[in-house]
């Protein structure tokens, strides 16, 4: 059941003194007014009556707050006299009652006249939210980018972040692995070098560490073709394998880096003292503990390990 309509025709609420970040809404433009703006960036609604005294002490200092932010939050006031209905679907028991929208639902509110302070207060927590969920999706696009192998798309988006954000671990660690994917690793252990000082553990950045080190590995082994011909000739050779998975995963074919390093597992567990399972943890720091190819080679190399 939908709580609100769509309106019909053009957005129809009349421009609150000219300013188009503070606007009268209506119950037949409410939709377009609040519900899809929000869809955009967090939108208040301050539901009053021109009877309320109350409502004309919140109404500048809101107003004021809203301004103060230049664009980043929008407000629609709504005379519950002329329209009752929307108030009254959200439960409005009492006035002034604000409710912020973001993404098209209502996800906080207060009521009364509250003092200038507090409604600072509530419209930044607003806003901090919004823009951690903003950077949340921007983050998460730039993994995807890692995993689809695009190595200049995911490089751009985290470059991006930390230009917002300069001290953004995450956007560090995914940059790193992204100069990686695309062979930059001067360059990538440049910006490691530029991560902030005591922050060099953070799991993010250690990840982007161990890609790199594999990196660097794999790219005094040459070309892969002998290594493959190596193995075919030779499944025994354990070394000529362990070497292979790492040419693999400097390609970015994780399937089968794994596949070899647990090849060598089964085979000879003890081989190189352990080094082909140590090799499968460091791969897993590497791609992280939520990359699908490090949940299900724990799996099977916990099978192997455990039967």
């Amino acid at each position: 059941m939908m709580l609100f309509n769509k309106a019909s025709g053009a957005q129809g609420a009349a421009q609150a003194g000219g300013d188009d970040l503070i606007i009268d809404t209506t119950t037949q433009t409410f939709m377009a007014d609040v519900i899809e703006e929000s869809k955009t960036r967090p939108v208040l609604v301050d539901f009053w009556a021109p009877w309320c005294g109350p409502c004309k002490t919140l109404g500048p200092v809101i107003e004021k707050a809203v301004r103060a932010q230049k664009g980043k939050v929008k407000l629609a006031k709504m005379n519950i006299d002329e329209h009752p209905a929307i108030a009254g679907r959200l439960g409005v028991q009492s006035i002034p009652a604000v409710f912020a929208f973001v993404n098209g639902q209502p996800v906080d509110g207060f009521m009364g006249a509250v003092p200038e302070s507090q409604v600072k207060t509530f419209i930044e927590r607003l806003l901090g939210g919004a823009v951690d969920a903003d950077m949340a999706e921007v983050l998460a696009a730039g993994e995807q980018a890692l995993v689809d192998g695009d190595a200049p798309g995911a490089a751009e988006i985290f470059a991006h972040v930390l230009q917002q954000e300069p001290d953004n671990l995450k956007a560090f660690g995914g940059l790193v692995r992204a100069q990686v994917l695309g062979g930059a690793l001067e360059q990538a252990r440049a910006t490691l070098d530029m991560v902030p000082a005591g922050k060099e553990n953070d799991s993010a950045i250690s990840a982007a560490r161990a890609a790199l080190e594999l990196a660097e590995q794999a790219a005094s082994l040459g070309e892969i073709a002998p290594l493959e011909a190596a193995v075919a000739a030779d499944p025994s050779d354990h070394q000529a394998r362990f070497d292979l998975a790492l040419a693999y995963n400097a390609r970015n074919q994780r399937d089968l880096a794994l596949q070899h390093l647990l090849d060598i597992v089964k085979r000879d567990r003890a081989w190189n003292e352990d080094g082909a399972r140590k090799q499968i943890v460091q791969f897993f720091e590497a791609w992280g503990s939520t990359d699908p190819h490090t949940v299900s080679g724990r799996r099977k190399l916990s099978t192997i390990l455990f039967s």
